[in-house]
């Protein structure tokens, strides 16, 4: 009989779940749930009213959609968003490995404070437009397409504040994220060589540099470059326990389609997580979402520890190391980076590890985790420490434009701190051989 039940919920995990992929069910199904639940939490009226403000709003870092719309209205635009990317993936690539996972979670993530389907579908149409001017297959460019995203604030920026009438600011805002669309992808091809593939936020850093060049324009022209958005901190015992329940969820199914074990997991602590680092492909798709739901774990429980809230911001970054927990992150190479940041953030008296901006520095900047990976902890240690202090002075270059400021912090901190390492190591390995020779 439990053999029978162990059977049966093996096959049904399968409907969801390849060796080595993600079907398309298992983003719809998720999309579809988020949805439900804002629907549960939030009555009808006030969601469409609340999801409505959303897509009016600015956007830029850190634009709180739970204080925005409501708790309900934003798990809807997270829901919404969901179906239309997987969508866009399911008609455009050949299966969701490692690297998708990772973008659709992110996308997901960044649904809960900057991203909605106004400001993210410009983005869409500019990499099917670079698609068909550099005769490349859109196959190849779907995963840029999600991570360009980065900078939809942009869109909304030149919709909703240059005091512009709607019937002209919404084609120019729309033009820009076509545009932007168009040029990051060989632009972020190139950028990946400045880190060495450290920095686990490529498309952040590449999306750092567009957002400061389009920031000093429109300072130079004395247009307004962004919104003063206050933080705050909204939140409920439910969305806590929602994603709970969501990363025990991930878990379990890993666990039962690993055969109730942890077999091969601990295999993990040899991948140090480098781009590019296909965790679904090299490790199988049962081990990937035991580490998504162990990672969630973590992060969950760290911004507890530390007396945070799970507000939308905080929500994001969660979900967003849930997602690269396909993609390069693991345990042993997030916890140095995370710890590195919170004892630098108690050195530097700027701020407590419980704001949204320090939980935000914690979880965003396990970014570097390959670092931890490659160098070691000590390096994990020093690199997170780095990040926590570099962080605090890069939003103001873009304006808050680039959503993934830690990705674009991380660009500097690896490309900065990796040459030291190797050159340390180079000299230890070199000792070595002389002690052993």
């Amino acid at each position: 009989m439990r053999n029978t039940i162990n059977n049966q919920l093996q096959r049904f995990l399968l409907l969801f779940f390849g060796k080595t992929e993600i079907k398309p069910l298992f983003f719809y199904t998720v999309a579809s749930i988020f949805i439900l639940f804002g629907l549960i939490i939030q009555s009808p009226s006030t969601l469409i009213s609340g999801y409505w403000t959303i897509l009016l709003s600015p956007s830029n870092l850190i634009t709180d959609y739970f204080e925005v719309g409501g708790i309900g209205a934003t798990f809807f635009n997270v829901g919404t968003l969901t179906l239309a990317n997987t969508f866009f993936i399911h008609r455009n690539a050949p299966k969701i490995t490692g690297p998708l996972l990772a973008a659709i979670l992110t996308v997901m993530g960044f649904s809960f404070f900057g991203k909605n389907l106004y400001n993210s579908i410009p983005f869409l149409i500019g990499t099917f437009l670079y698609s068909k001017y550099s005769d490349t297959p859109i196959a190849n460019l779907v995963l840029g397409a999600l991570f360009s995203s980065a900078l939809s604030p942009v869109v909304s920026l030149f919709t909703f504040g240059q005091g512009l009438p709607i019937y002209i600011g919404m084609p120019v805002g729309i033009v820009s994220g076509i545009m932007i669309g168009f040029v990051i992808h060989p632009v972020s091809s190139s950028f990946i060589r400045f880190h060495q593939g450290f920095n686990l936020y490529n498309t952040g850093f590449t999306a750092g540099v567009i957002g400061l060049l389009i920031a000093s324009i429109m300072r130079v022209f004395e247009l307004p470059a962004s919104y003063d958005i206050e933080p705050q901190q909204l939140s409920s015992p439910l969305v806590t326990w929602f994603f709970i329940v969501f990363s025990l969820v991930l878990f379990l199914s890993g666990f039962i389609l690993n055969d109730y074990s942890f077999k091969g997991y601990m295999n993990l602590r040899k991948s140090s997580g480098q781009l590019i680092s296909d965790i679904v492909i090299e490790f199988g798709t049962s081990i990937t979402l035991m580490n998504m739901g162990i990672l969630g774990g973590i992060t969950i429980a760290y911004v507890h520890v530390v007396g945070g809230q799970l507000e939308g911001a905080v929500v994001g970054g969660v979900l967003t190391v849930m997602g690269f927990a396909a993609f390069g992150k693991h345990p042993f190479n997030v916890i140095p980076i995370m710890t590195g940041i919170y004892l630098m953030q108690i050195a530097m008296h700027i701020d407590n590890p419980n704001s949204t901006s320090a939980l935000l520095a914690a979880l965003f900047g396990t970014t570097l985790a390959p670092i931890a990976g490659h160098y070691g902890w000590g390096a994990g240690l020093i690199a997170g420490a780095l990040h926590a202090a570099v962080v605090n002075n890069t939003g103001h270059a873009h304006a808050g434009l680039n959503l993934y400021n830690n990705g674009f912090s991380g660009g500097f901190v690896a490309a900065f701190l990796v040459p030291i390492l190797d050159v340390i190591k180079e000299r230890i390995n070199e000792h070595e051989r002389i002690r052993k020779g």
